[in-house]
């Protein structure tokens, strides 16, 4: 597997969710993720960023993942 180099959630104001971006070199992917309530705490947050890169087919360190509300 793959590694990512780091990754953003961040709440979409638009679609009114979040979403994971998820950087790999110069690769930039972006998975929306309605699911997830509003008010998730970080370390939710934070799983829910390495189990969309896993399923992306990348790991990703939980400690390499930010959050911006």
């Amino acid at each position: 597997m793959m590694h990512a180099n780091e990754a953003r959630v961040e709440w979409n104001p638009g679609k009114k969710h979040w979403q994971v971006v998820i950087h790999v070199g110069a690769e930039v992917i972006r998975r929306q993720c309605a699911k997830t309530p509003r008010d998730a705490d970080d370390a939710a947050l934070r799983e829910l960023a390495v189990r969309t890169a896993r399923d992306e087919g990348y790991e990703l360190d939980a400690g390499r993942v930010s959050i911006a509300s």
